[in-house]
């Protein structure tokens, strides 16, 4: 069922906030085009990331490596052109943030500038402080992103859980801590364990949002293809599948197919 347009605010940074405050869970999914995004945000989605995982989805690619800044501001104007009440966060691509706090700061503007989203998304904890404080501190929004982090893909060498050692998951907790005090109004984690991510929630005022991270957090996102079903192959267990669009899609292209070789499409009331 969708949400009445005249009983929706438009979600801002503070609301986030004031949601955990008030434990009300925060929606979230990926959006990487105008349709899609439309359908979203009329349903009732709180926050709209246009991830890198375009790289994945959209794209073709094994990894979100080669996804571009050009291409991420694409991405967020379609999405943004047509959505009313979410937050569109854009994830900062591979290579667009980790040369120098500076150029981070530069290419975090051009998001924000160019493509008009409400805020960016980076990955990492300790290496990335001084450019989530450089950001905040001039007006940028920030969510983090830890745990698992697909832009470090071949330097960890597989997507498995993250966290799991005590050193690890003491260096993700020190993490969500200082990206709080860096500025970031909201955090990712990605399949961590559950009592990690329980924790971290209620260590930091700020939200979290999680991917395989258990239900603990004060928000949940996944991919919306995943969610969707548009992937025969691509289950993993964080995912819980609400529509079979694949199957859905696939049956009725066939039937154009059928109908368009047995010339009963179009017909006299799709003729002029």
């Amino acid at each position: 069922m969708s949400v009445s347009p005249t009983t929706r605010k438009r979600v801002t940074t503070r609301r986030l906030i004031d949601m955990k405050a008030a434990g009300k869970a925060i929606a979230c999914l990926t959006a990487y085009d105008a349709i899609t995004a439309e359908i979203l945000d009329t349903a009732g989605v709180d926050v709209l990331l246009v991830g890198d995982s375009v790289g994945n989805v959209i794209q073709g690619h094994d990894t979100t490596i080669p996804v571009t800044l050009e291409h991420m501001i694409y991405h967020t104007q379609a999405v943004v052109r047509v959505v009313e009440h979410a937050l569109v966060v854009t994830d900062m691509p591979f290579m667009s943030y980790q040369v120098s706090p500076q150029e981070a700061f530069r290419n975090a503007g051009r998001l924000m500038k160019e493509a008009g989203s409400g805020a960016v998304k980076l990955e990492g904890g300790q290496r990335v402080l001084e450019a989530v404080r450089l950001m905040t501190e001039n007006g940028i929004p920030v969510m983090g992103h830890l745990g698992l982090t697909p832009q470090s893909i071949h330097q960890f060498g597989s997507y498995k859980e993250r966290g799991a050692t005590p050193e690890e998951a003491d260096e993700i907790r020190k993490d969500a801590l200082a990206l709080e005090a860096a500025g970031a109004f909201a955090i990712v984690l990605e399949k961590i364990p559950t009592a990690l991510a329980a924790e971290i929630t209620s260590i930091v005022s700020i939200p979290t949002i999680g991917i395989g991270a258990g239900p603990q957090c004060d928000g949940q996102i996944l991919v919306w293809t995943d969610m969707m079903g548009m992937s025969t192959e691509f289950r993993p267990r964080f995912v819980r599948r609400y529509a079979e669009l694949h199957d859905v899609m696939t049956t009725a292209v066939k039937h154009y197919v059928a109908d368009v070789r047995g010339h009963t499409f179009p017909g006299p009331e799709e003729s002029y």
